[in-house]
């Protein structure tokens, strides 16, 4: 996993990120977009179109958003069935 999308995305869900995404990596869950880990190449591009700051490479997410990396991982699977 590479990026992750975090807390601020819910609500808001702006699709700049999906628009961007040059290997369609970022689904939309109920509250919010999720990344799924496993088809993220670590391209980067979603994450300075993000109006709202939502979106942390996995090193970088801050420390109360931890959780977010398994609810991407996660949501994303559920999405996707894979």
């Amino acid at each position: 996993m590479a990026y992750v999308i975090c807390e601020p995305c819910i609500g808001v869900k702006d699709a700049a990120c999906v628009d961007v995404c040059p290997v369609d990596c970022i689904y939309e869950a109920e509250d919010q977009y999720v990344i799924h880990p496993d088809e993220c190449i670590d391209c980067g591009a979603c994450e300075p179109v993000c109006p709202v700051q939502a979106i942390f490479f996995k090193d970088d997410v801050p420390e109360e958003w931890h959780d977010f990396i398994e609810k991407n991982r996660r949501l994303a699977s559920e999405i996707t069935g894979r």
